[in-house]
């Protein structure tokens, strides 16, 4: 999942973007509203963690400025965070267009429960699993699996596990939320790292490579698209001898 996060001051700033980026989140920072708004025109997000004390432009007017029409995803879910324990704050944010708020100082695993409600509740994550042939990437759990053979790795369910990286999870996400339809290989890319920071294309070919490697022993292989990017395909499962 992408996330903007909007925070001024640079020491939390770095704390809240380690904790997001060790949970899974590919995480865009920027320090001021306006730089968030010249981001969300031309970007599209998961979801926005907001500062409401900025310079300048306050979070609480970027917060009604990023539900503009002519925004990239103005349905984009909103979590405030403030130092203000005024009701009518509260109040004036979730009336602007916030979905949640977080009085600091706060934990970061409440932090990340509240992203993740966030996210379920949103019109773009109907679901916090995400199914694709034998595959189920489930999102509140950060677990991939598949249906369980002999000697592996199981779930809860019963499920055989398949251990992926954070950011082999951001690939296989993006690609699973487009399915079956392809995925740009520019989003993969944006997925990965963010609009603020330099990649090389080369890094999106080397976890497609990975995840083909765990994903093809279970039936479902990663097509390259010339020119566009890469969509998820089933197949059959490769037998233990290497006969597919």
């Amino acid at each position: 999942m992408r996330l903007l996060l909007v925070e001024d001051d640079v020491m939390l700033a770095s704390g809240i973007k380690l904790g997001l980026s060790d949970a899974g989140y590919a995480v865009d920072w920027v320090g001021a509203a306006e730089r968030a708004c010249e981001a969300l025109e031309r970007e599209s997000f998961d979801i926005a963690v907001i500062d409401v004390g900025l310079p300048g432009m306050d979070g609480l007017e970027l917060t009604r400025q990023l539900r503009a029409p002519h925004m990239k995803n103005p349905a984009i879910p909103v979590l405030i965070l403030t130092a203000r324990d005024a009701l009518q704050d509260r109040v004036r944010g979730l009336d602007w267009g916030a979905d949640d708020y977080m009085l600091k100082p706060y934990e970061l695993p409440e932090l990340l429960a509240r992203l993740r409600a966030l996210l379920r509740r949103s019109q773009a994550a109907t679901t916090a699993v995400l199914s694709f042939g034998p595959l189920q990437l489930d999102t509140a759990r950060r677990c991939l699996s598949v249906e369980a053979v002999g000697g592996s790795r199981s779930s809860d369910d019963g499920r055989a596990v398949v251990e992926v990286g954070p950011r082999e999870w951001s690939v296989l996400e993006y690609l699973m939320i487009n399915a079956p339809k392809p995925a740009h290989k520019e989003k993969l890319l944006h997925a990965l790292t963010g609009w603020d920071r330099e990649i090389t294309p080369n890094a999106v070919e080397v976890y497609i490579s990975r995840l083909r490697t765990k994903l093809e022993p279970h039936g479902v292989t990663l097509r390259s698209i010339r020119g566009f990017g890469y969509r998820l395909e089933l197949r059959a499962p490769v037998t233990g001898d290497g006969v597919a």
